[in-house]
């Protein structure tokens, strides 16, 4: 039976969580297609586009930057582009998306999710300048920065110009936690060589797609040439979680409807990877309610408890499946912002299952190479399959943390805000 009381408590602690100690922003935060449209469309002016989207991009009302920019004036929209999910997000994760003619627009919708990830220059051919307005969540593995990077990429070859709109990161500015991404393990779930939380806005890594020597895959003289025009947000600032902006989300992937499955996919989106742990896929806490086949629930939360995770507790709470079974399972609270390091619980996870399934399990060779894709490293799949729940779990966090802190220093020079 659905347990009302334990919800309602979580969904306490969750709002708590998400804005203690902060203040919404007294003047409006103002998005990259607001600041466009403020400035009365210059960037567009006399320019046939496209534009890439998804259902999150909208502008500070709630009205799709497909309307605002099919209405602007003096400039015409003429065809539109989708990431994974498509542009009004029904289309599941991983299944390949095929080209359409929009029902409400009339434009054609090439896909960038299905036999093409990249846009082809037939696909480009006649545009003056490619928009893209995609909110993502600040998280490595989502594919929304990669599919700007992959269409970036094609533009400069086509001599096009890119116009990035920003949006803010979710998680803020200041938060960047995980491991690496070595070079080998670069893929469409890992387009940037970036720590897995990495705490930059999708325009910024936009500037350092453009400026940092090897991030596009393309040759020299094309990166150096090609045109990109960032549309800057006003109001934001680095400090700022989503709370704080004074906008509403918008689901940006059937699984994360709301912020709480936002902050659930960088803790637990890579430890479900492999093994007999899930993640509350089908309940109402995409992303924040674990389970383990064949371990109680009173085991797990033992287990996770034991661990002292810095700025983490746990809770057993009751629900339900979308199929209306009852589920039990242990929902992840962040009682301290500044101490949780958002990826550690991950590799936590990883461990139990290592103690609980056993290392082989981690050495099967056909989970490695999507597994590295993701994690970024070859180097923890290594230990996980010699020495599994024995390993030294501190030793990769703190190189990760020192990691981190490296490239938070470094990609300073892409930043556009305070």
């Amino acid at each position: 039976m659905l347990n009302y009381r334990l919800l309602f408590f979580c969904g306490i602690i969750l709002v708590s969580q998400l804005i203690v100690n902060t203040v919404v922003c007294a003047q409006p935060v103002l998005l990259g297609i607001d600041v466009l449209e403020k400035n009365n469309f210059q960037l567009l002016k006399n320019k046939r586009f496209g534009l890439l989207t998804h259902p999150a991009g909208v502008n500070r009302h709630g009205i799709s930057t497909i309307q605002v920019l099919k209405n602007a004036p003096n400039c015409q929209l003429v065809a539109l582009f989708g990431p994974e999910h498509g542009i009004y997000g029904d289309e599941a994760a991983n299944v390949p998306i095929d080209n359409r003619i929009d029902r409400r627009t009339g434009l054609p919708v090439y896909s960038l999710y299905g036999r093409y990830r990249k846009p082809s220059a037939k696909m480009l051919e006649g545009l003056d300048a490619l928009v893209i307005d995609l909110q993502d969540i600040g998280v490595r593995s989502y594919t929304y920065i990669s599919c700007m990077r992959y269409a970036m990429e094609a533009c400069f070859e086509s001599d096009i110009e890119v116009i990035v709109l920003d949006r803010p990161n979710p998680l803020g500015g200041l938060k960047v936690n995980g491991p690496p991404m070595d070079p080998e393990w670069m893929s469409y779930v890992g387009a940037f060589q970036v720590p897995y939380v990495h705490g930059l806005t999708i325009a910024e890594l936009a500037r350092m797609a453009k400026y940092q020597t090897g991030c596009l895959q393309i040759d020299e003289r094309s990166r150096k040439k090609g045109r990109l025009r960032v549309v800057p947000m006003q109001g934001w600032q680095r400090s700022m979680r989503w709370p704080q902006t004074g906008l509403r989300w918008i689901p940006t992937s059937p699984y994360i409807q709301n912020l709480s499955a936002v902050l659930g996919y960088a803790m637990t989106g890579l430890g479900a990877q492999i093994g007999d742990f899930s993640h509350g896929i089908g309940t109402p806490f995409p992303f924040r309610l674990l389970r383990y086949q064949g371990k109680s629930s009173q085991q797990l939360l033992h287990a996770l408890k034991k661990r002292r995770l810095p700025g983490l507790d746990f809770q057993i709470i009751q629900t339900q499946s979308k199929q209306g079974t009852a589920v039990e399972g242990v929902f992840v609270l962040v009682t301290d912002w500044e101490q949780v390091r958002l990826t550690e619980l991950s590799f936590h996870m990883m461990q139990l299952t290592a103690l609980w399934a056993g290392r082989a399990i981690y050495a099967e060779s056909k989970h490695a190479a999507l597994f590295n894709k993701h994690v970024g490293s070859s180097a923890w799949w290594s230990a996980l399959t010699k020495n599994g729940a024995q390993l030294n779990l501190n030793t990769f966090i703190q190189d990760w943390e020192r990691a981190a802190m490296r490239f938070q220093q470094q990609s300073k020079i892409y930043q556009l805000y305070p």
